[in-house]
């Protein structure tokens, strides 16, 4: 498989990481959109949001349980935005589903 973050969670390529667990692997983005901005990717390879069901719930269930303790081990006590693209129209470059946490300043409104 060519995906880029199977190649991160495998350690074929490097990342700055903020939490791992049997499920999860969070890692600073390499092009931050926000002062801090994390990516959150399932350990196993799924396409986007399409691709959950019931054979792969728990690994969502997971990062959504995580996700907050990742934002406050990261002192985003003001807030966050957490974001996931889904398909070319929707803005997802790697087809790996992931999350997005933004965080460390006031964002924009979106819409």
């Amino acid at each position: 498989m060519d995906c880029i973050f199977c190649k991160i969670i495998n350690g074929e390529i490097p990342s700055k990481k903020v939490y791992e667990d049997e499920y999860i692997l969070a890692f600073y983005d390499i092009s931050p959109a926000a002062p801090v901005h994390i990516i959150v990717v399932p350990k196993l390879h799924m396409g986007s949001m399409n691709d959950v069901n019931d054979g792969n719930i728990e690994y969502i269930s997971q990062i959504m349980l995580k996700i907050p303790a990742i934002a406050q081990d990261l002192d985003l006590k003001e807030g966050y935005r957490l974001v996931t693209n889904i398909g070319k129209n929707g803005g997802q470059t790697v087809g790996h589903l992931h999350f997005h946490i933004l965080g460390g300043r006031k964002l924009a409104k979106m819409g």
